[in-house]
């Protein structure tokens, strides 16, 4: 018997629409704080094993044909139980299956209908194709990325995707859960990545305007100052350095035997201070320095794979990542100290639906017509 779930979000059910990474991110999201998360795949891509994908964790899996009227008709059937149905279509095709916020809020005033797309619903580019690096591009933001004189450099897909993307859709969720305890209506969210891109950079935005924020790769936070840049050290690792606070520069320099160094002020001075960096860090490993920086305020830290994340003993003191199954992934959050969080464990098929309002004789006689699996 499946153990009571725990969480802020205990007690709510999501019905999570199968998509690429910010769907399921957005799920993730909520799954790791106690909601019921109930991901809805195509009907030949649902098996008896467990599911590895971390995005995954904590929710179940079942498979519906929403190309058939049945299946249409069953998804609804959930959906009418459900507080969130999270939808990753290009606009209009939920409404020609015949599950658009309508469709289904018709007979679930209170359901929350979360809709997350590229572009948005609407706009000359909201039925076209894209991706992460497309949505970062048109909100301004690439433009940002990047060393000074080299071309703009997409950070993988976390802005757009996960950040402006999933994270938002979560965010919005939530939003609108807590204005339904005041008005006891449901709502639809738009979230689109490119607005949710564009948000994450308000500050820059204004700094471009004003003047502040200059040309990619120049500025004190994108790798244009020494004193906020990574370091090669001699066995070809990095250390991420960080002092931008003069008490804190003043103990790095130190520490590193510098104190000559030229006045950090003077941005004329800003290349050779490089230099001397460059060639400083460069003589000892990248364990030395950890050594050398051990216990201060120097703001610099050893750049860690993936794998030697989990190992730092920081990360391990908090229990910032547990491993689950064999696979190493990060813990939720963030975390409500006097709350619980949701079960981490890889999603399994849902065999039993009644308590989505689908007894069991109907879910046979919808397996038996192939629409659900």
């Amino acid at each position: 018997m499946e153990q009571p779930r725990k969480g802020p979000l205990a007690g709510v059910r999501v019905l999570e629409l199968a998509g690429l990474a910010p769907g399921p991110f957005a799920g993730m999201m909520l799954a790791d704080h106690g909601a019921e998360v109930l991901r809805v795949d195509r009907v030949t891509a649902v098996t008896d094993r467990p599911r590895p994908d971390v995005m995954d964790r904590g929710k179940h899996t079942i498979g519906i044909d929403l190309k058939s009227p049945a299946g249409v008709e069953a998804f609804k059937k959930l959906a009418a139980r459900a507080d969130v149905v999270i939808e990753v279509f290009r606009p209009g095709v939920a409404e020609r299956l015949g599950i658009g916020p309508d469709d289904l809020r018709a007979d679930n005033e209170r359901l929350i209908y979360g809709r997350m797309t590229g572009w948005g619903q609407d706009g000359p580019l909201a039925t076209a194709a894209g991706h992460d690096i497309d949505y970062i591009a048109i909100s301004g933001v690439l433009s940002m990325l990047g060393r000074a004189g080299g071309k703009p450099t997409p950070p993988i897909n976390i802005l757009g995707d996960f950040a402006g993307g999933g994270l938002m859709l979560a965010y919005g969720v939530l939003l609108a859960l807590f204005e339904r305890e005041r008005t006891g209506r449901g709502q639809v969210i738009d979230a689109a990545m490119v607005d949710g891109a564009a948000l994450l950079f308000s500050m820059f935005y204004q700094g471009v305007q004003s003047g502040a924020w200059g040309d990619r790769g120049t500025n004190l936070l994108d790798t244009g100052a020494p004193m906020y840049d990574t370091y090669e050290t001699a066995d070809g690792r990095f250390l991420a350095v960080g002092p931008l606070e003069p008490q804190f520069w003043a103990e790095m320099i130190t520490r590193m035997g510098l104190e000559d160094m030229p006045s950090r002020s003077d941005q004329a001075n800003w290349p050779a201070i490089r230099d001397r960096l460059t060639t400083a860090f460069r003589s000892r490993t990248r364990a030395e320095w950890e050594e050398v920086f051990d216990g201060s305020d120097a703001c610099v830290s050893p750049v860690l794979s993936m794998g030697e994340a989990a190992r730092h003993p920081h990360n391990q003191a908090r229990g910032t990542f547990v491993e689950v199954d064999g696979v190493v992934q990060p813990v939720p959050a963030p975390r409500l100290l006097g709350s619980g969080r949701g079960d981490l464990s890889p999603a399994t098929r849902l065999r039993d639906l009644g308590a989505w309002g689908l007894p069991e004789e109907e879910a046979k006689a919808y397996r038996d017509a192939g629409v659900l699996i």
